[in-house]
């Protein structure tokens, strides 16, 4: 089996970001009519089967590609609307992102709606999905990268020793060179998150509303916080779920992809020990970490099936996401506990076995993880600033801390960030940004909570919720945390101090 396609049955990352200094001061939306100037029609076939039974509407917005020359080539945005469903109830647009960056948007509704968003939100608000700059259906990007790409994540490879950061040093290298070598028509350098925030005060324009509401989900908090710090006036009710922290993913924001991996495999730890009998993975939560650390190392050696040491470790972050992913990630360590080479290539046939059927990131998502990660701020260009990360978080962090640390093709960029990243702005605008937070989240650990609500200061609050996965709105479980944010997008009821929600 190809390692490509064993890590294409292992997950795909959610989790996981050149304008002049002109243009430090945001420039108006031009279209600042009432009208919508937009016109619905089909979705993409591909929307339609994924939304199904729900229908969406889409239309393109067009936008600058550069805007320090807004009057100079225009790229579409393709944007999805679920209309609200009660005319006389409705309060106006709520704007949707998935995270990334790099996930399409367009049938995010859909999916929100099918996992129980509460019929008071949708008969007040018209759900807007989108491809964000770069993404599927809005002038998308390629760096080329094919089956059999040595760049395959947006999370590098676990790194044993210093020889491996070496070696992935010259495979970003090559990928940074790659991203160059394809960008002929030379859009890759203005994929940025302020970019993709003025977008959506243009989307906002061309639909013909004087604000937005926003709920957006990993990567979707650090777009929400730049639209709420570039345009306050313009943002209505801000929902962000599962931060990863600040404006923009850079070295220590990944890095804190394996703090959050530390908080949260106890969790699966715990329900594991519990089943000890049926899985044999130790019974208790410190046994099971053992039989992690025994698996990994073990594979490092010898790898089963395709799958080496870095494939299960990242096979085992992206399982975390969900607490209804464990029981096909306890049956796959068992697999690979007892080197049942047979029985690992059953598991890794089925699609539908790991990750929810997950596949691995497409080129163009790679592209844009990439894009928005390396132009949004300057990440180090030496390498040995890498191998000394590594070091430190191979012991400051055993389960991740080797990969999270490793080298990214943003050291080898060929372009310097164009402007500096969005500083989130908590003088200038409303008391509207409600942040959500599981204390126990492997990409976006609480810690991402804390550090946004401090620099919101009094505009925001923060909703701290005893529960492990990624995402809590709609995606959770706890009713706590989702009566507060349903009472706040109907009603505007902000909780006057921050909150933790108990477990359920």
């Amino acid at each position: 089996m190809k390692r490509r396609s064993s890590i294409g049955r292992c997950l795909a990352l959610l989790a996981v970001i050149g304008l002049g200094a002109s243009l430090t001061t945001v420039p108006a939306t031009a279209e600042e009519t009432r009208t919508p100037q937009v016109k619905w029609g089909r979705c993409p076939d591909h929307v339609v089967a994924e939304a199904a039974p729900t229908e969406l509407h889409c239309a393109t917005v067009p936008v600058p590609l550069d805007y320090a020359r807004p009057e100079g080539e225009q790229i579409d945005l393709t944007v999805s609307r679920l209309a609200a469903t009660d005319p006389d109830k409705r309060r106006g647009i709520l704007m949707l992102n998935p995270g990334g960056p790099g996930g399409s948007g367009l049938a995010l509704s859909a999916l929100l709606v099918a996992q129980g968003l509460p019929s008071s939100v949708t008969d007040r608000y018209d759900l807007i999905g989108m491809d964000t700059r770069g993404i599927g259906h809005s002038t998308p990007v390629s760096c080329g990268f094919t089956t059999d790409s040595p760049y395959y994540s947006n999370i590098p490879p676990y790194a044993v020793d210093d020889a491996a950061v070496t070696a992935q040093a010259k495979v970003a290298e090559q990928a940074a060179k790659q991203c160059a070598d394809n960008d002929d028509d030379g859009r890759l350098r203005h994929i940025t998150t302020a970019n993709t925030a003025r977008d959506l005060d243009r989307i906002r324009a061309a639909l013909g509303e004087e604000k937005t509401s926003y709920l957006g989900y990993s990567y979707g908090t650090a777009l929400g916080a730049a639209y709420a710090s570039m345009f306050p006036e313009r943002s209505d009710r801000i929902v962000l779920d599962s931060s990863i922290g600040d404006t923009h993913l850079d070295r220590d924001g990944m890095r804190r992809y394996a703090l959050g991996m530390e908080q949260t495999l106890p969790d699966f730890a715990k329900w594991a020990a519990r089943r000890h009998d049926s899985y044999g993975l130790g019974r208790t939560p410190g046994r099971v970490r053992a039989s992690y650390l025994a698996i990994a190392g073990r594979l490092d050696k010898a790898p089963v099936a395709g799958i080496d040491g870095n494939l299960f470790r990242l096979l085992t972050f992206g399982h975390l996401f969900k607490q209804t992913q464990y029981p096909r990630l306890a049956q796959t360590w068992q697999t690979l506990l007892e080197g049942d080479a047979t029985a690992a290539r059953g598991l890794l046939a089925d699609p539908e076995g790991t990750a929810d059927g997950a596949l691995l990131p497409t080129d163009n998502a790679l592209t844009v993880f990439l894009a928005v990660t390396c132009n949004d701020v300057e990440w180090p260009e030496d390498v040995n600033t890498y191998r000394q990360g590594v070091a430190e978080d191979r012991e400051r962090y055993p389960l991740f801390g080797a990969a999270t640390a490793n080298v990214t093709p943003c050291a080898f960029w060929p372009y310097a960030p164009a402007e500096p990243p969005v500083e989130v702005d908590a003088e200038e605008g409303p008391r509207n940004v409600l942040l959500l937070q599981n204390r126990r989240d492997a990409p976006t650990p609480h810690l991402g909570g804390r550090m946004l609500r401090e620099k919101f200061g009094d505009r925001a609050r923060l909703i701290s919720v005893d529960d492990s996965g990624h995402g809590v709105y709609v995606l959770g479980r706890n009713s706590c945390a989702s009566n507060t944010t349903t009472r706040y997008l109907v009603e505007g009821e902000m909780p006057r101090k921050d909150m933790s929600c108990r477990a359920e």
